[in-house]
């Protein structure tokens, strides 16, 4: 994996030198590199997510973040989030504010049971667990790409470059 590999690397040593102040993502990504910190509970009772299933996650999240992907990247996801009664908390994502919340119900709803499905089957896990997962790591991810509380007027790029701007900021 190279790139996720580096990127996963730069938050433990970002979390040894800050003391672990990186924050959802950084606490998840890693907690599954051997860290201290737990994960955030995924809403809607699911119970705690596996640090594999983080790592499984977040390589598919990546790709339909990236331009090119059949979500639309960022928008589109965006877009999908406010369309299923979502939108404060998608934009709670971008924005410089605290993130809000979805359940594994309303990610099933933004981005279709077919796209969990296909998730779940690519993980070998259940539709419950998948959209759990994706309500735990997504609204973390996007928050960390969009730094400045908004989101890049191109799109966030490849999934090359997505991985590279994760590097980037989880160093500081």
């Amino acid at each position: 994996m190279g790139l996720l590999d580096s990127v996963l690397g730069s938050v433990l040593a970002g979390q040894n030198q800050q003391g672990g102040g990186l924050g959802g993502l950084g606490e998840v990504l890693g907690g599954m590199l051997g860290g201290q910190q737990q994960p955030q509970q995924p809403q809607g009772g699911t119970g705690g997510l596996n640090m594999g299933l983080v790592a499984a996650l977040a390589p598919i999240l990546m790709n339909m973040l990236a331009n090119n992907s059949s979500q639309g990247g960022l928008g589109g996801l965006l877009d999908k989030f406010t369309q299923a009664g979502a939108g404060d908390a998608a934009g709670s994502w971008v924005g410089s504010g605290a993130n809000q919340p979805v359940s594994p119900d309303q990610v099933t709803q933004a981005l279709g049971p077919d796209v969990i499905s296909q998730i779940a089957a690519q993980l070998g896990i259940g539709h419950q667990q998948a959209a759990g997962g994706v309500a735990a790591v997504l609204p973390e991810l996007i928050d960390k790409l969009t730094p400045h509380g908004q989101a890049p007027q191109g799109g966030l790029g490849s999934t090359d470059d997505i991985v590279g701007m994760l590097g980037r900021m989880l160093q500081r």
